[in-house]
């Protein structure tokens, strides 16, 4: 399955933590990991439209295997909301500065 989503160029910064479009690491520095999952946000979730767990774990397959780490960051870092149920995801709306 190929999604254009994921082919999308990693911002600066996060360029050097993929090869081959791939995530070598998940970063253990927090806010070298937020650096990524803000990337990852913004370029494999539309803003406004509602995931599955499917499609979320979908999108993060692309770039690497451990979704399930992937998405719980992502839920805890504040990128993607889950409903209380766990049924469906969306891309949180930016935070204000």
């Amino acid at each position: 399955m190929s999604d254009s989503r994921a082919t999308a160029a990693p911002t600066r910064g996060v360029a050097d933590l993929f090869s081959h479009g791939r995530l070598t690491a998940i970063p253990r520095r927090a806010a070298r990991r937020q650096q990524l999952l803000d990337h990852l946000a913004e370029t494999l979730f539309a803003p406004g439209r509602t995931y599955s767990e499917r499609e979320v774990n979908d999108a993060l397959l692309t770039v690497h295997e451990d979704c399930a780490a992937l998405r719980r960051y992502l839920i805890i870092g504040g990128q993607l909301s889950r409903t209380k149920d766990g049924v469906s995801y969306r891309r949180a709306e930016p935070r204000a500065e």
